[in-house]
């Protein structure tokens, strides 16, 4: 077996620092209105940190690389991929999993709409499709503009358009689009 200084300059070895020794640090969180404190390797992203430390299953490691919006968590009122961002980066931010949206006996409007409309289909990106349709139906009311909004001037509307260019980075292999784009209409007309 090769060390792990072979081939580095002479006498370096004793210096050497290991790189793959975790680096650990004291993280609090507001989880779904939770108080969380943590002991992570810094190296941890959130999503992993609501998986594996804080047994939050429902946002889901799709691609691991962001493509995929599986993975979606509402940070601060901001929808962001939880696989590319490192959870010691949100010490003390507000973080909304689907798991604080809603239960079963009490569901949050977009995943009663969801239902309704057939949007979650297989249901494995369900979990990041609502959370970013929750995220982006907040930014149109707050008329934070998009790629396809028209008039940049006013502010943006709920349109078919609109969801789906705000929609692109999350994405369904059923194909379940049409229905999503319905369930999101459904919510943002309820809210209006």
């Amino acid at each position: 077996m090769v060390g792990a200084t072979a081939g580095a300059p002479e006498g370096a070895g004793a210096g050497a620092v290991r790189t793959d020794d975790p680096v650990l640090a004291k993280v609090t969180l507001t989880v779904n209105g939770q108080r969380r404190d943590l002991e992570l390797d810094t190296r941890t992203s959130l999503l992993d940190a609501a998986r594996e430390h804080l047994h939050l299953t429902g946002s889901k490691k799709g691609c691991d690389h962001g493509q995929c919006g599986a993975c979606t968590m509402i940070v601060d009122g901001r929808r962001i991929n939880a696989c590319l961002t490192l959870a010691v980066m949100h010490q003390g931010a507000e973080i909304t999993t689907i798991e604080g949206l809603g239960q079963p006996d009490h569901l949050h409007p977009m995943q009663a709409a969801f239902v309704k409309h057939d949007g979650y289909q297989c249901g494995y990106c369900t979990p990041g499709q609502i959370c970013s349709g929750v995220a982006v139906l907040e930014e149109i009311k707050a008329g934070i503009p998009s790629h396809v909004t028209a008039d940049l001037e006013a502010a943006p509307r709920v349109t078919e358009a609109e969801i789906r260019e705000r929609m692109s980075g999350n994405i369904c292999r059923c194909g379940a689009y049409s229905n999503i784009v319905e369930a999101m209409t459904e919510v943002a007309g309820a809210r209006a």
